[in-house]
C-alpha cells in the first residue's frame, strides 16, 4: 500500500517536472526566435540607417524613401514577435 502511494507520487513529480520543462522549451524557443530575429534586424538597419541618412543630408526628397527602407528589416522583428507568440501559445 505505501509503496503503491509513493510510486503515484513518483509519476506526478516527474510529470510535473516534464510539464515545467516543456513549457520552459517553449519560452526558450519564443526567446530565441525574437532576440535573432531582433539581432538580424540591427545588423540589417545598421548600414541601411547610415546609407539613407546619407541619402537625405544630399537631397532631403529622398527623405520618404530613406524612411520606407528603414523602416521594412523592423517587419521581420514583427515576424519573429508572431512566431514566438505562437510558440507560447
Amino acid at each position: 500500500m505505501a509503496a503503491d502511494v509513493v510510486a503515484a507520487l513518483d509519476v506526478n513529480s516527474s510529470i510535473a517536472a516534464i510539464q515545467a520543462s516543456q513549457m520552459g522549451m517553449k519560452a526558450l524557443g519564443a526567446g530565441i526566435a525574437v532576440g535573432l530575429t531582433g539581432i538580424g534586424t540591427g545588423l540589417a538597419e545598421m548600414g541601411i540607417g547610415s546609407a539613407a541618412v546619407g541619402a537625405v543630408a544630399e537631397n532631403k526628397d529622398m527623405f520618404g524613401l530613406a524612411l520606407l527602407f528603414t523602416v521594412i528589416p523592423e517587419t521581420i522583428v514583427i515576424f519573429g514577435l508572431v512566431v514566438g507568440l505562437l510558440l507560447l501559445f
